[in-house]
């Protein structure tokens, strides 16, 4: 397709250029948007992804917040795309790309890469480390991405950038693939016309295997006198939501969602009993998991953050561990190559109805306590917050929390049906939610996003606010302002955990500066609060709302506090004796 751009789309002899070729493969697989950061090794690659009239591209202001922006963007699509410049480039938004491979998400980090004829020349490039060896970028690269493409001459140029794509859909990782600044107007044999389609050839169990792991594990479950189901973050790769609910609607187990898998497993389903998170589980969840004589955990991840400090009371004897191509079941048998949807879907199958562990936790569950009361203007507190948040939830809005107490507090709502709900619990990086809600809110327009971020992460990323008005994005953002990090303060204390305040809502009108669709409001009370909920939902429900919450630096979460604790143990366990 020809494009009015000064780049040309393809070449007067029909045969397309290289940058052509990436524009399309990146619409073929589902990027309508690819956020960037400028430099001149990427100018011209720029320019042809531009001239592609179904692909977006989005100025962001530091490649960090690029790259945390493709991640949230493939949370909600399934792929995400980032551009950014040499070296200088691609050791700032490799942050991000780690990020995202900690949480299996594929995503393509594309980078502007020298001029192919500076390979091998032992010449000296800007934005480089001074050294005539150019593989710094990829070497850090190398153990972050499934697959590392690194494009310097034309020949092999279409099989690199296919090979590089299609393993980061197979793998569910990052991608890195480099372009040299001189490749991306130039025409080629090898990139016809029209790129043909992407076809991955679907996954299959081994039949004889899956057979036996469902025989095993029907067996194990059916003698089983309580047994429950934890759902955990890898159903996501293994794009297995519709098999676990199959499986839980034909078991009658009580299901529960480990803290990093919220938004997997579906709230509003009758069998739903809560997180499972040790010692700071949802009330009465904990209780009837840990109580359990067998339970499947489907895709779980058992790091130290979601075993709370390795406190949790599992044992393996009782446990069938349901991975994106394993089971394993107890201490006995492992098998290999049978894929979670079959698995799932075959087990729901062969399992006996058994409601007992549910009706366990029917018995003993006690309702949320007496609202809580409160003078006139009393100083918000954080639970009369989310009890607010809880509210505005609806199946046209997705929740994104900021590592750190919001944690704690965003995995105490309650998820309608079809809320989305996003964290980043393995990696943990602060400052990642604000780019992430940029790329979410971008690739899911039909949601509006509720992001609630803590002062000390805001300030790490706080630029692109910039890019989310410059995108007409109308998410609401409260920003907990209670003086510092909290979460580092409740695993240990000291001054470093003491931050500089800002005004928030003054730096967020100097970054709309009149130009776009932005509110703010401070809120101190609840009677601000509820009047700042009805204005962003209503007079300003097409703006970005950013509302500033003043809260008491010592007002956390209970489980925050158990957490943190925990944590702090497990940290501080001293050398173990040689």
């Amino acid at each position: 397709m020809e494009s009015n751009n000064s780049v040309p789309a393809s070449s007067p002899c029909g045969i397309g250029t290289l940058g052509r070729h990436l524009a399309r493969r990146l619409v073929q697989i589902g990027v309508k948007d690819v956020f960037s950061v400028p430099g001149d090794f990427n100018l011209t690659l720029l320019d042809h992804l531009i001239a592609e009239p179904e692909l977006n591209l989005i100025g962001c202001c530091n490649e960090l917040n690029a790259g945390y922006a493709a991640d949230g963007y493939a949370r909600a699509k399934g792929v995400g795309a980032c551009v950014v410049t040499f070296t200088v480039g691609g050791l700032s938004v490799l942050n991000a790309i780690a990020g995202a491979y900690s949480e299996n998400l594929p995503l393509i980090c594309i980078v502007g890469g020298p001029n192919s004829n500076d390979y091998g020349t032992n010449r000296i490039l800007h934005h480089t480390i001074g050294v005539p060896d150019f593989s710094q970028e990829l070497r850090c690269f190398q153990t972050v991405t499934c697959t590392q493409a690194v494009v310097n001459n034309l020949h092999d140029a279409h099989e690199l950038i296919d090979t590089a794509i299609s393993t980061a859909l197979k793998e569910s990782k990052p991608a890195y693939i480099s372009i040299s600044c001189n490749l991306p107007g130039l025409p080629h044999p090898t990139f016809a016309r029209e790129p043909v389609p992407f076809f991955l050839s679907p996954k299959a169990s081994n039949q004889l295997g899956l057979e036996a792991a469902v025989e095993a594990a029907a067996e194990f479950l059916n003698k089983s006198v309580k047994p429950v189901i934890v759902g955990g973050p890898k159903v996501r790769v293994a794009k297995a939501q519709q098999a676990f609910v199959e499986l839980a609607d034909a078991c009658g187990y009580p299901i529960a969602v480990m803290p990093s898998g919220k938004g997997l497993v579906p709230e509003h389903h009758s069998n739903f009993i809560g997180t499972y998170w040790g010692a700071v589980s949802s009330s009465f969840c904990g209780e009837i998991v840990e109580s359990a004589d067998a339970y499947v955990f489907v895709g779980p991840i058992f790091n130290d953050y979601s075993s709370v400090g390795y406190s949790l009371l599992i044992k393996k004897e009782k446990l069938i561990v349901v991975e994106p191509n394993r089971v394993t079941i107890g201490n006995g048998p492992s098998f290999g190559w049978v894929f979670m949807t079959d698995f799932l879907s075959a087990l729901a199958k062969k399992l006996k109805n058994n409601s007992t562990a549910l009706e366990n936790h029917h018995r003993i569950y006690v309702p949320p306590g007496v609202a809580l009361k409160r003078e006139k203007d009393e100083p918000l507190r954080v639970n009369i917050l989310f009890k607010h948040i809880q509210d505005m939830l609806s199946g046209n809005t997705a929740v994104i929390a900021e590592t750190g107490d919001s944690w704690f507090n965003c995995q105490k709502l309650h998820l309608p049906e079809n809320c989305g709900f996003e964290f980043q619990m393995q990696y943990g990086s602060i400052g990642w939610s604000v780019g992430a809600t940029l790329g979410y809110a971008q690739a899911a327009k039909d949601k509006r996003i509720i992001a609630c971020i803590g002062d000390g992460s805001f300030q790490v990323t706080a630029q692109d606010i910039s890019t989310m008005i410059r995108c007409a994005q109308k998410s609401i953002i409260f920003l907990i302002n209670n003086g510092g990090y909290t979460i580092e303060v409740e695993i240990h204390d000291g001054p470093y955990n003491v931050i500089k305040n800002w005004d928030y809502t003054g730096l967020v009108n100097a970054i709309h500066n009149g130009e776009g669709k932005c509110w703010t409001a401070k809120v101190k009370t609840e009677e601000d609060l509820t009047e700042a909920i009805a204005t962003a939902t209503s007079t300003h429900k097409d703006s970005l709302c950013f509302i500033e919450v003043f809260v008491h630096k010592d007002d956390t979460s209970k489980e925050l506090l158990e957490w943190g604790s925990r944590v702090s143990a497990a940290n501080g366990r001293p050398p173990n004796p040689q």
